[in-house]
């Protein structure tokens, strides 16, 4: 029971800071991004919110210090919206999980032309 109320807040917290950092942070640094996933705490004392842009990778430490700047306004504005008795601490941080599965495809993309080429005269003809 207890993993499905934290699964419900873990969306609620995504869906609500995606909403805040798009139309109330004014810092230039955050720009455009999205919160792939947030994974709370079960006694709500922090969260680990993952983020996610599509950007050169040296825009990434701007976009986490535009974010943690952000921290205490979107902590207060989430104490405003979320019924909680706590509101989490919030720890940023980048989801490279975009970024393997470039690489994986990268590699598959290597891999498969050598797996569709066409055969030789004789081989894999299947059966006479």
């Amino acid at each position: 029971m207890a993993r499905r109320r934290i699964e419900r807040v873990n969306e609620q917290l995504r869906r609500e800071l995606m909403e805040l950092a798009q139309r109330e942070v004014k810092d230039p640094r955050v720009g455009t991004f999205t919160i792939t996933a947030v994974e709370a705490a079960p006694d709500l004392s922090f969260a680990r919110v993952f983020v996610h842009r599509r950007a050169q990778e040296g825009e990434a430490p701007e976009l986490m210090e535009g974010l943690r700047a952000a921290t205490p306004f979107l902590r207060g504005e989430l104490g405003r919206r979320l019924r909680l008795r706590r509101i989490p601490d919030l720890a940023w941080q980048w989801d490279r999980s975009f970024d393997h599965a470039q690489r994986i495809e990268r590699l598959l993309d290597e891999v498969r032309p050598s797996l569709h080429e066409d055969p030789g005269p004789g081989e894999g003809d299947g059966p006479d």
